[in-house]
């Protein structure tokens, strides 16, 4: 596994689309770690020349109102991609989220292309982050070699109604669960976050049932999710973030794992449970993720 690097916050992101002003004009008090301006699914065809011309006046109006992360979702194919890349490649983005990735090669060409915008617009290199949607049953067989293709990928996330859609199937929570396991698995072993959610949550009228997904969901390694409706975007922070007692249980674990070592003992007992070295680094691991939460809701504007 290769080293930890460090990575935003981005237990919710929330997709805008780039044309429809009244989503624009709220996006930025709807609480979200990110938005997502959105040149795909939510554009139609004709509209998606008039959309990449809004994104400066999106993202400007984002950063002077808000605190939220800002991502732009960019077309496949190539000949939607690479106009889109060139709207998207500018001061105050902080992702792009790659829809329909096909392997390693296609990230590391998209790579090239945005490296190449950045230092053509005097932009640090490699800031801007990638964010790798896979949506077929062959990109997700390369998922391990799409997760390690190039070090801006910051997170990957499987697109459940486009891949249920590919293998035939409907988009449940037991058609969905192994595809799903094995972005997390990929994720995780190449050092980069997991994204989205168990199952597939298009009812967003279903707020119980959304809560349930999202709590199982970190359960199983998910980080952070994207979603299409604001109701959403609290349960998700609150979903992905460690709960008091978690950080309290955390806190003590650590505590006493430092009085075991000082007392040369590798193990310890708390409430009658053993706690060796693998449950210590997951406590050592959810405090972090407490204090990088805590960092992100107390930074500035």
């Amino acid at each position: 596994m290769t080293a930890q690097r460090k990575f935003p916050v981005w237990r919710s992101a929330l997709f805008v689309p780039a044309n429809v002003e009244r989503f624009v004009a709220k996006a930025v008090e709807r609480g979200a770690d990110a938005l997502i301006i959105d040149l795909e699914d939510s554009v139609p065809l004709a509209e998606k020349a008039n959309a990449r011309k809004l994104i400066p006046g999106i993202v400007k109006r984002f950063r002077d109102t808000g605190s939220s992360d800002v991502m732009v979702r960019i077309n496949q194919p190539l000949e939607l991609a690479v106009p889109d890349l060139e709207a998207a490649v500018i001061a105050g983005v902080d992702a792009i989220k790659i829809t329909k990735v096909e392997g390693a090669e296609h990230l590391r060409l998209l790579d090239e292309m945005v490296t190449r915008l950045e230092i053509e617009r005097g932009l640090p290199v490699g800031k801007i982050w990638f964010v790798g949607l896979i949506e077929a049953p062959g990109p997700l067989s390369r998922a391990h070699d799409i997760a390690r293709s190039i070090p801006r990928l910051a997170g990957i996330s499987l697109g459940a109604e486009d891949y249920a859609t590919a293998i035939g199937a409907k988009p449940t929570e037991e058609t969905l669960l192994m595809p799903k396991q094995q972005v997390v698995q990929a994720a995780r072993a190449a050092g980069i976050m997991p994204l989205g959610t168990i199952g597939s949550v298009a009812d967003f009228s279903d707020l119980e049932g959304y809560t349930r997904i999202v709590r199982r969901s970190a359960d199983f390694g998910f980080v952070g999710s994207a979603c299409i409706h604001p109701s959403l975007v609290p349960i998700l922070n609150a979903g992905f973030s460690p709960s008091a007692k978690e950080v309290t249980d955390a806190e003590r674990v650590v505590a006493l794992n430092k009085q075991a070592a000082a007392e040369g003992r590798a193990s310890f007992a708390i409430d009658g449970k053993m706690i060796d070295i693998p449950i210590v680094q997951r406590a050592e691991a959810l405090l972090e993720r407490a204090q990088a939460i805590a960092a992100r809701a107390h930074r500035p504007r």
